[in-house]
């Protein structure tokens, strides 16, 4: 019986050499393996698509009844596929799939398109005193009547609770060289609100899906090497003040670190994807059993998909699945404009926040997660992006200029996963080139040596960003 080619490259990678260079006080990657001996040969549509490469066979059954639970769209209940069912009434898409476009990235709506893969996270401003326990469990006051997230979509019998239109106005970016680069901001409306007025001080923050690969990976990066690396109050003088966010577990009912989500506001892979069932579906689960759906919007009077909606058996697969997207190869990494755009990103103080190098620990029976050097290119903190990036809506310790840095791996993959994909929280930079001109806050020192940067030193960074 022959291997899977995915499988059959993850093993000559593994069989290599893991091995750094250093330069400015980074490492430097030199083996193609990003996501250890578990990395997949892919660089196709499928590339963010396939199973950790060192997963054994019967995992591999448990990651397909995942991936059909994650693909599959869910449907109104009651129907037939009674494993599926219990959609809305209110919800933003009918899969995660939708959203997480091939395992990957969402963009932005096009001309005539509704927003499938963004959405608007929803807030109104809070008092610490009165509203303190709604602070401590879900780190913001969720809007009246509205809730915590701009719903565009419901059952047929249901409205939405509006239209989100997003406009964009052209900023223009001249280089030290005279080249000039043209982003876009977004500019974001709210209309045909279908529950009566919007708040007058509502809070709103733009997500875009983000890829789902290597997620297991970084829940297993051990928590004393995210804490050692928190410096909120930049103690070391290098102009970085990361910050590990504190968030409430929902297992457990107290206040853990967070790493996952645009602001770093849930603690694992589990939260984070039973919060997208209730919030983008509509659908509950034992660790979130009510959904975004406001007691005014009287969601009661629909049939529900079971109690909860979403098994706890299917929880698991899907929480499984979502753990177990494997990262693929890097390519040219042995180009010498990829050899100089990694010493460039090192000089930039772009690896101050996108931190190559990461060792798992071990992970009670997932020796394919275990105690592997990956090179995530994150710190999985918090940063102060500057005002041009912010939302203004704080989210548990996280204040309205911070995210948390994103994961680099697979990003030169993005486009060809999705070749609508946008980069950046809310999906506005086209190019990776406008991304890094995005950058603000802590890294506009290294966003400013990038603008001074020759023609040939910028092609050779963003050579390197594509061969991630």
């Amino acid at each position: 019986m022959m291997k899977p080619l995915a499988l059959i490259g993850a093993l000559a990678i593994a069989s290599a050499h893991v091995c750094a260079e250093t330069h400015a006080g980074y490492p430097i990657q030199t083996s193609p393996a990003s996501g250890g001996e578990g990395t997949v040969q892919q660089s196709d549509t499928n590339a963010y698509s396939l199973p950790q490469g060192n997963l054994s066979m019967t995992k591999r059954l448990d990651f397909s009844v995942g991936n059909s639970f994650f693909r599959n769209p869910w449907v109104e209940a009651p129907a037939s596929t009674d494993a599926r069912d219990g959609l809305g009434p209110l919800f933003n898409t009918n899969s995660c799939q939708g959203c997480h476009i091939k395992d990957g990235r969402g963009h932005p709506p096009g001309v005539d398109e509704p927003p499938v893969s963004l959405f608007l996270r929803l807030a109104v401003p809070a008092d610490p005193e009165l509203d303190a326990d709604v602070l401590r469990k879900h780190g913001f006051k969720p809007a009246p009547v509205y809730g915590s997230q701009l719903q565009t979509a419901a059952l047929p019998a249901a409205k939405p609770e509006a239209d989100l239109i997003v406009e964009w106005t052209p900023v223009k970016e001249t280089l030290a060289d005279g080249t000039v680069v043209e982003l876009r901001k977004p500019v974001y409306r709210i209309e045909n609100p279908n529950y009566g007025p919007l708040p007058e001080d509502l809070l709103v923050s733009p997500r875009v899906a983000p890829q789902m690969i290597g997620m297991g990976l970084l829940e297993a990066i051990p928590i004393e090497d995210l804490q050692a690396r928190h410096d909120p109050d930049d103690a070391d003088g290098n102009g970085i003040s990361g910050k590990l966010n504190q968030v409430w577990d929902l297992a457990t009912e107290q206040t853990v670190p967070g790493r996952f989500g645009w602001k770093a506001a849930e603690p694992d892979v589990r939260q984070q994807s039973m919060g997208a069932f209730a919030g983008d579906m509509g659908l509950t689960s034992t660790l979130k059993p009510k959904t975004d759906c406001m007691p005014e919007q009287n969601c009661e009077r629909f049939t529900h998909g079971g109690e909860p909606e979403v098994s706890d058996k299917v929880a698991n697969f899907v929480t499984f699945y979502a753990k177990s997207l494997a990262i693929p190869a890097r390519r040219d990494i042995g180009s010498e404009s990829v050899r100089q755009g990694a010493r460039l990103f090192n000089e930039s103080g772009c690896a101050g926040c996108h931190t190559p190098r990461h060792q798992t620990g071990e992970v009670a029976d997932r020796p394919d997660l275990s105690n592997q050097t990956i090179w995530p290119y994150s710190d999985l903190l918090l940063h102060d992006m500057g005002p041009a990036l912010a939302d203004g809506r704080d989210e548990f310790q996280a204040n309205g200029n911070e995210w948390r840095t994103p994961p680099l791996w697979g990003i030169g993959l993005a486009q060809v996963v999705n070749p609508q994909a946008g980069f950046l929280h809310d999906g506005r930079a086209r190019t990776l080139e406008e991304a890094v001109l995005w950058h603000g806050g802590e890294a506009q020192a290294a966003a400013d040596r990038y603008r001074q940067m020759s023609p040939e030193d910028r092609s050779a960074l963003i050579d390197f960003l594509n061969s991630l």
